[in-house]
């Protein structure tokens, strides 16, 4: 018996016991091993200029024994003699192939190398009690055996093999949940191979049970049909990448099948965007943005992120870092052989590699939407209705921060054009006397056109965004402008959109009503904070605005949260139209001393105000007696 090399027992517990988060990842790791081996065997024939070995006849099986319940993994690779398996099986950490890849008179840029790290083997007694290792090196008649239970040492021996290559035999565990059974079904192994290996560049090849039907007396109707089990050698693995390919190499229906298996949705994607990198980061990415959400998509259970490979090699189902939040609709691979993965390869080292892959791949999303909003703008309106929310809330939850990234795939619709439109539309169509964005925040569009601050800025010939989504008001304050032109908000107190002349006449009959317009704001009390003359109203008699942080739309959106969370209220401010009929029947109950009728008036107007503006009427009971009073 001889001693692992490096540090012992406890090196080797740490690998086996900590490392690997997932038991089947060993799979994954033998058969990486084995390609490597493959890759190895070919880039040496190529230089030694050996004609006899293709890259055709390289291969890799697999070999379940129930009975025996041992899993071999085989390859006909470069194989290793008793020095070399020695080397590399006795040495905890020590990597072959990152020794491979190292030399410098090797010529790398015909053969990916994906052993870095030199612990992958060890996996293999996270289930094995036992592992051998018979190997057979290129050039040799000879064979050796490495033998280890992967608690102390390991023993080598001489061994025979009839061609060069390797056979990794793993004795799978036993145990009382059968928890290791899996790994001796063929179906299974089937399942990870095509999860972690599908595309080896070499056949993953393996013996597969299949039930076919056995021919029977075709006039015997009533006998029940009859299968007979027929063992087939199967490639397990598709071997080459779609995503590797150019995409005019690669058909629509291919795309859309491939999706659709991959990421199992229903629906052929709205877009395809393949990338290939090259240069100082090297990386293949295929990216397809979906039509429609899945059912989870605004749930916290959502799993978002790209299927990260490298060299091939299945790293990551969902890798979170390669996608900002805004863009978690995106399903996807990417396949670098560059990234820095760490000792397990289960995860990724944070580095500049990883970022500049985020960064083109946030950018090419970016620019595929605005092409389709702007080549098909129907197709782009209806995805965005499902997705849009997800855009407008990154703005506001970044404070701003993705905003210059999304703000031109924002849609809003328009009060004037009556459609959706994007802001840069919005500011195109603006006149040189106007210098705001205006925007009303509401339930509905069609509500909100007939709000009255609305009519009042359409009135001057000015465009209104008109906001349904919770989220807009929110979003449109964090961007706070757009192309240097402020957003304003309607019903917001401080619009002044009115002329020299009527703010004058205005403020003259506030000053000859002072009497009227106290005793209303009285009457109302802590409703309002004042009650004015307006200069925005066209044709209604009455309209509430907001005075201070807190908008009508916030108001709107925090009465929608539990009673138990603050629910902030805005500041109201009454706004009469001097100009409409009802004023001079106000004018006339206040100097008649009519206290009583001045004060269902208020309750009538404050109550309808709060109703134009899509707010609810905390007194009903109070505005209905007061109207029936007034129509008696």
């Amino acid at each position: 018996m001889r001693k692992f090399k490096t540090e012992s027992k406890k090196l080797l517990d740490l690998m086996v016991n900590s490392i690997y988060t997932n038991k089947e990842i060993f799979l994954r790791e033998l058969i990486s091993n084995a390609s490597d081996s493959l890759d190895k065997l070919y880039l040496s024939a190529l230089e030694a200029k050996d004609n006899s070995i293709s890259r055709s006849d390289l291969k890799i099986d697999i070999v379940i024994d129930p009975d025996q319940r041992t899993l071999t993994i085989s390859d006909n690779g470069i194989g290793m003699n008793k020095d070399e398996l020695e080397k590399n099986l006795g040495t905890i950490a020590h990597s072959g192939s990152l020794e491979f890849k190292a030399d410098e008179a090797k010529d790398l840029d015909k053969v990916d190398i994906i052993g870095q790290f030199g612990v992958g083997f060890y996996s293999s007694f996270m289930v094995a009690s036992k592992v051998k290792v018979i190997s057979r090196a290129y050039g040799s008649d000879e064979a050796a055996c490495w033998e280890s239970d992967g608690v102390e040492g390991y023993t080598i021996s001489d061994a025979e093999r009839e061609s060069r290559g390797t056979d990794v035999i793993l004795y799978i565990r036993e145990d009382e949940d059968g928890e290791f059974d899996r790994f001796l079904s063929s179906l299974a192994v089937k399942h990870l191979v095509k999860h972690y290996s599908d595309y080896i560049r070499y056949p993953i090849c393996m013996d597969v049970e299949h039930q076919e039907p056995l021919e029977t007396n075709s006039e015997d109707a009533s006998s029940e049909p009859q299968f007979v089990t027929v063992i087939e050698n199967e490639t397990l693995n598709s071997m080459i990448p779609i995503w590797t390919k150019k995409k005019s190499d690669v058909s629509d229906d291919e795309y859309n099948n491939f999706y659709k298996s991959q990421f199992y949705d229903n629906e052929d994607p709205l877009a395809v965007i393949s990338l290939h990198a090259e240069g100082t980061v090297e990386y293949d990415a295929l990216l397809f943005i979906p039509k429609e959400p899945p059912f989870d998509f605004y749930s916290k259970e959502y799993k978002r992120g790209l299927a990260l490979y490298s060299s091939n090699v299945m790293i990551m189902e969902q890798c979170e870092d390669l996608l900002p939040d805004c863009f978690g609709f995106v399903r996807g691979v990417v396949d670098s052989p560059d990234l820095n993965l760490n000792i397990s390869r289960e995860m990724l080292q944070h580095d500049r590699q990883l970022q500049a892959i985020e960064h083109r791949i946030e950018k090419k999303v970016r620019d595929e939407l605005a092409k389709l909003a702007k080549d098909d703008r129907e197709a782009y309106a209806e995805w965005f209705s499902k997705f849009g929310h997800t855009f407008k809330y990154a703005i506001y939850a970044t404070y701003g921060g993705q905003r210059d990234l999304l703000q031109d795939l924002l849609l809003f619709y328009s009060a004037r054009e009556q459609k959706l439109i994007t802001l840069k539309e919005y500011v195109e169509a603006m006149g040189e006397n106007q210098h705001e964005i205006y925007f009303a925040y509401g339930d509905t569009a069609a509500r909100l056109a007939m709000s009255p601050s609305v009519k009042s800025v359409l009135s001057k010939d000015f465009d209104v965004l008109l906001c349904s989504d919770n989220v807009d008001e929110f979003c449109l304050s964090i961007m706070n402008s757009y192309d240097d032109k402020q957003f304003r908000n309607v019903a917001d107190e401080s619009l002044d959109l009115g002329t020299e002349e009527e703010k004058e006449e205005a403020k003259k009959v506030e000053e000859s009503n002072d009497g009227l317009f106290t005793a209303m704001a009285n009457f109302l009390g802590d409703k309002v904070t004042k009650v004015v003359a307006s200069t925005r109203l066209t044709d209604g008699a009455a309209c509430i605005t907001a005075d201070g942080p807190v908008s009508l739309g916030m108001e709107k959106y925090f009465a929608t949260l539990p009673e138990s969370e603050e629910r902030p209220q805005a500041k109201h401010i009454l706004e009469l139209n001097p100009k409409h009929s009802v004023f001079p029947v106000l004018q006339a109950a206040m100097e008649a001393g009519d206290a009583e009728k001045v004060e269902k008036f208020a309750t009538i107007l404050y109550s309808q105000a709060l109703m134009a503006e899509g707010l609810d009427v905390e007194d009903p009971e109070g505005y209905t007696k007061a109207v029936l009073s007034l129509m008696k």
